[in-house]
C-alpha cells in the first residue's frame, strides 16, 4: 500500500468526476463560448455573492492576475512573511507586476490589522514604495492550515479602506476555513476585492482556479489571463470537475480535517517528536527531536513503508491529509508511526 502525504495536490478524480467531465458540454472558452465554465464561473460568483469570476488553470496565475489587477510598477503589497505568494509563486509579483513585498511577521501566517497600518508607507512620501494591496492567505499554508479569525479580517478591511489600499483574498485552501468554522462565503465577498479559490487541492480536481471579484475587475483581469498565457480552450472539461467538486466535495473536507487531528495526537505522544504545531484543518507541521531521530532517518523509514510526506526545510516536516487518503491507509499510517517510536 503507497501513501501519498505531500500535498492534497495529488489527489485524482473521483469515477463520478470522471463521469461529469466525460459528458460536459464544451465550447471554446478563449471566445467565452464553453458553457460549462461560463456556468462554473457563474456559480463560484454566485457562492461569494460576488457579481463575477474567471476560471484560470492556476492558483498562482489567478493570485498573480489579482496582483497585477491592484497595483503598478514601482508599488507594495502588504502580506505575511510565510505567504504564498510571496514564497511559492517564483517570484512572480516583482517579475509579472513589477512589486515589492512588505513582509511582515505574523503568526503561523497570520497579521494583525495593527501590523498591517503600520506596515503602509506614508502615500507623500516619494522615497518609498507607494502601498497599494494588501494579500491574505486563508488557510495558511506555511502556517499549517491556520484559519484568521474573521474579526480581525474585518479589522485589516476597515485599514484598507481608510488609506486607499485594494484586498486579496489568496483563498486557496479557503475550502477548509468555510468548514472548519462553519463560515458564511458571502462574508467573504463582502469582505475583498478579489478572492481566488484552488479546485486542485482539497477537492480533488485535476487542474483549476478560480478568481472572483466586480464585472469591471474580471474584465480587466481577462486581459491580464490573455497577457500570462492563461487561455485555455475546451476547458469545459476542467470546469465540470469544478462544478462537480463544489457541489460533491466540499463537506467531506470535514473528514481530512479529522484524520489530520488524529495523526497529530500520535504525534504528540511519540518520544522523538519535539513539536507538533495546532491542527485545525487538514495540515500537520511538526519538529522532531534531532538528537533522539534525524529527519532523514524519520523520512527513510517511512520511504521503507512506502509512505510519502515532505521536509519544509528548518527542521519541519508536513503531513497533508486528502480525499485520496482512505480510512485503510489512515489507519496504517497510524500504526506505522507508532512503530517507529518502539
Amino acid at each position: 500500500m503507497e501513501i501519498n502525504l505531500i500535498s492534497d495536490t495529488v489527489t485524482k478524480p473521483t469515477p463520478e468526476m470522471l463521469e461529469v467531465m466525460m459528458h460536459a458540454e464544451v465550447g471554446d472558452d478563449v471566445f467565452k463560448n464553453d458553457p460549462s465554465v461560463n456556468a462554473l464561473e457563474e456559480k463560484v460568483a454566485s457562492y461569494f455573492g460576488m457579481e463575477a469570476a474567471l476560471f484560470f488553470p492556476s492558483g498562482s496565475m489567478a493570485n498573480q492576475t489579482a496582483i497585477k489587477l491592484h497595483t503598478q510598477p514601482g508599488e507594495q503589497l502588504i502580506c505575511d512573511k510565510y505567504a504564498h505568494v510571496f514564497n511559492y509563486e517564483g517570484g512572480g509579483a516583482s517579475f509579472n507586476s513589477g512589486v515589492s513585498c512588505r513582509l511582515v511577521d505574523g503568526n503561523r501566517g497570520m497579521m494583525t490589522a495593527a501590523q498591517v497600518a503600520a506596515s503602509i508607507n506614508p502615500p507623500d512620501f516619494y522615497h518609498s514604495p507607494l502601498t497599494s494591496l494588501v494579500c491574505i492567505e486563508n488557510t495558511t499554508n506555511k502556517g499549517g492550515g491556520a484559519c484568521w479569525d474573521f474579526k480581525e479580517l474585518e479589522k485589516i478591511q476597515q485599514v484598507c479602506a481608510s488609506n486607499d489600499l485594494a484586498y486579496h483574498l489568496d483563498g486557496a485552501r479557503l475550502w477548509n476555513a468555510l468548514v472548519t468554522k462553519a463560515e458564511d462565503p458571502k462574508k467573504y465577498g463582502n469582505l475583498f476585492d478579489t478572492i481566488s479559490v484552488c479546485f486542485s487541492k482539497g477537492l480533488g480536481c485535476p487542474v483549476g482556479s478560480v478568481l472572483v471579484g466586480s464585472s469591471a475587475l474580471m474584465d480587466s483581469a481577462l486581459r491580464i489571463r490573455k497577457i500570462l498565457g492563461g487561455g485555455m480552450r475546451q476547458s469545459g472539461f476542467l470546469a465540470a470537475a469544478a462544478s462537480y467538486a463544489l457541489d460533491h466535495h466540499v463537506e467531506r473536507l470535514a473528514e481530512d480535517h479529522r484524520k489530520a487531528a488524529e495523526i497529530g495526537k500520535v504525534l504528540e505522544t511519540l518520544d522523538f517528536v519535539a513539536k507538533v504545531e495546532p491542527i485545525e484543518t487538514n495540515i500537520i507541521i511538526f519538529e522532531l527531536d534531532e538528537a533522539k531521530m534525524s529527519s532523514e532517518v524519520f523520512l527513510q523509514k517511512l520511504t521503507e513503508n512506502k509512505i510519502s510526506i515532505i521536509g519544509m526545510g528548518q527542521g519541519k516536516l508536513r503531513i497533508v491529509t486528502h480525499l485520496d487518503y482512505t480510512e485503510e491507509m489512515h489507519g496504517h499510517f497510524l500504526e506505522v508511526i507508532k512503530r517507529i517510536g518502539d
